[in-house]
Parts: C-alpha cells; structure tokens; sequence
C-alpha cells in the first residue's frame, strides 16, 4: 500500500512515517516500479505500535526500545516495565514541576489587583526572579 493508505490506516501523517524512516525507527520501506513508498500490513502495525508509544509519551529512543523488545520473542517483561516505570517517574517530575508554577502564577495572580493602576506583582517577579 502506498504512504497515504499507511497513514490512513495506522493513524500516523505520512510526514511523520517519513519521520520515523528517517531516524530508523521503521526501515525505509520498498518502493513500487514508479518510485513510491510501499508499505506492508505488517509495517503499518509497527506504525500503530509506535503510535500508541507515542501517544503516551513515550519519547523516540524509548519506542526504539519498546519496539526492539515487542520484536524480540525471548524478551524478559522486566526489561518493558523497566523503561515504562522509568516513563511514569518521568512523568511524575513533570506533573510536580508544573504544579510548582501553577502555584506560584495562582499566588501572583491573587496578589495582582488587576485594575488601571501600573503595579503588578506578576511582572515585579519575572523582573527579579533568579536565572534558574
């Protein structure tokens, strides 16, 4: 099938599978007489796969893994959940660091009076805040 049906069917643009070909995460598929991409039923669920990866935030370097490890039939588990553990935690400094600044611009905006008069909190602490 060609890169637009491989899209349509895995749910991945073909500027993305060109992508994903490009920094070997699917080899580079077969080609028609005319020169065109072609892609079997068993690339497009690789492309699904990566997809879903990430769709979950799974960054490129771990979806090269996942997929090293979905491809190898002697695989432990222990080695996925592993890196999904590791994804988890990640995500986990993320959703603290957010709350964080979700904090501090809900204590500056509750100290801003937000009326006509120049003073304002908000641009008082990113004026004075430290380089982090």
């Amino acid at each position: 099938m060609n890169i637009g049906e491989a899209a349509r069917r895995s749910g991945v643009s073909a500027k993305t599978i060109r992508y994903y070909e490009s920094v070997g995460l699917i080899p580079a598929a077969g080609r028609t007489a005319a020169g065109y991409r072609a892609y079997t039923a068993n690339e497009v669920e690789t492309l699904r796969f990566i997809h879903r990866a990430r769709s979950l935030g799974f960054s490129v370097g771990d979806v090269g893994g996942l997929l090293e490890l979905w491809r190898d039939r002697s695989r432990a588990s222990a080695d996925v959940k592993a890196i999904a553990l590791k994804h988890v935690a990640d995500i986990e400094r993320k959703i603290a660091e957010l709350d964080t600044i979700r904090r501090t611009l809900l204590d500056l905006t509750t100290r801003c009076c937000g009326d006509d008069h120049p003073e304002c909190p908000i641009l008082e602490e990113l004026a004075t805040a430290p380089s982090p």
